[in-house]
């Protein structure tokens, strides 16, 4: 029955992984194969020529891929310590005004301030315009991974907090020596989703960047993406007939995606151990 079961296993998890292994095949074909034949497990012809176009301007995506990677990992390390601190308040029955502050947590996830007063504050109030951490505090604080956290916390056997106050420590030391360590499960879902929200966010650059070399890789791509398909359909015009002859249409489409998701394709089994139990503790458990 275990072969059965593994088999099983195995086969969901060809058919979860071969959608990203096929778009890997296809950045890797002939423009000119695939127009003429399909899309093929394996093509008639193997071409890197999508690649050499998006690394055209090598040192522009290589600046992205700096400020998409420090974005990640400075959002990510202050999302997570500022959702912990925050979600382990509201967990105390002893905070006075837990209620107060959960409910100000769900109203974020029902209504928020709009477009035009969240530009207002954070290019006018708060001057963040052009800098990086524009990507960053916008999304630092996200009310859904708050009631994972606060959920996961109240989990905790409570004897384990109270023995550690008996014994004389702070609110800080007892959660710093004794709740963080037991909630790295809980702590890796909340990272993995900060981590997909910050690697994959393009539109606060829309919105804040205009500075070159703080474009991020996502925003970069949607830029690429917007020449060529601006030079595809002004074909016509004088000068671009052969240039858009020459464009790699849809491979360089796929060379995007990998480029854009590899990476963090290549990070999530780091966080897979954690990611399953912590979703689910802190997702039923109450």
């Amino acid at each position: 029955m275990n072969i059965v079961f593994n088999v099983i296993a195995a086969m969901f998890s060809l058919v979860c992984v071969f959608p990203f292994a096929f778009v890997v095949i296809l950045s890797f074909t002939d423009e000119k194969s695939l127009a003429q034949h399909g899309y093929r497990l394996i093509p008639e012809k193997w071409s890197t020529y999508a690649y050499e176009y998006m690394f055209q301007n090598g040192a522009q995506l290589l600046q992205s891929y700096g400020v998409t990677i420090t974005v990640t990992i400075v959002g990510t390390l202050l999302s997570v310590m500022i959702i912990a601190l925050y979600a382990y308040g509201i967990s105390r029955s002893s905070f006075k005004y837990r209620g107060f502050f959960s409910f100000l947590a769900l109203f974020t996830m029902l209504f928020n301030g709009g477009l035009v007063p969240t530009f207002i504050v954070v290019t006018q109030v708060l001057h963040l315009k052009d800098t990086i951490w524009a990507l960053i505090l916008p999304m630092m604080m996200n009310a859904f991974n708050i009631m994972i956290m606060r959920t996961f916390f109240k989990s905790l056997p409570d004897g384990i907090i109270e023995s550690a106050k008996i014994d004389g420590a702070s609110e800080f030391q007892i959660f710093r020596k004794v709740v963080l360590p037991l909630s790295l499960p809980g702590l890796a879902t909340i990272g993995l989703f900060c981590t997909l929200a910050y690697w994959n966010d393009w539109f606060n650059a829309l919105l804040y960047i205009d500075n070159p070399n703080l474009v991020p890789l996502q925003s970069m791509l949607m830029r690429i993406e917007s020449s060529m398909s601006f030079i595809l359909q002004n074909s016509n015009m004088s000068g671009l007939g052969s240039l858009a002859a020459s464009l790699p249409q849809e491979t360089s489409r796929m060379a995007m995606v990998v480029l854009a998701t590899g990476p963090i394709v290549l990070a999530y089994p780091f966080f897979q151990r954690f990611f399953i139990q912590g979703l689910t503790v802190g997702s039923l458990k109450e």
